[in-house]
């Protein structure tokens, strides 16, 4: 990629938006996974593939977080954009010919 078509990926890897989940979150509402996913509307073993990263979070999930007063469903959604991105970016890719530019 060009400096000129470089977009603003983060150098380094952005963790999984279920990996924060696990880490902060959760140990800061001194709440189990399973009581979580239950509250939140999930089964636990679906959960704890997102925590895991095995798993994206969803725009339901996100909505679901922002109504339990966890952050904003905008930025879970938004960190899950920014690992995928980065995950695509680091993988191999095919070589893909430009297109011709366009005025």
């Amino acid at each position: 990629m060009s400096p000129s078509t470089k977009r603003n990926v983060p150098q380094h890897n952005p963790p999984h938006p279920g990996e924060i989940l696990l880490e902060d979150v959760i140990p800061a509402l001194d709440i189990t996974i399973t009581e979580m996913a239950r509250r939140l509307g999930f089964a636990r073993e679906t959960f704890s593939r997102i925590l895991h990263g095995r798993a994206p979070v969803s725009p339901d999930l996100a909505v679901r977080l922002e109504r339990a007063g966890v952050s904003t469903g905008q930025l879970w959604l938004s960190m899950q954009s920014a690992y995928d991105l980065w995950q695509a970016e680091h993988r191999e890719q095919p070589v893909i010919e430009r297109f011709a530019r366009i005025d």
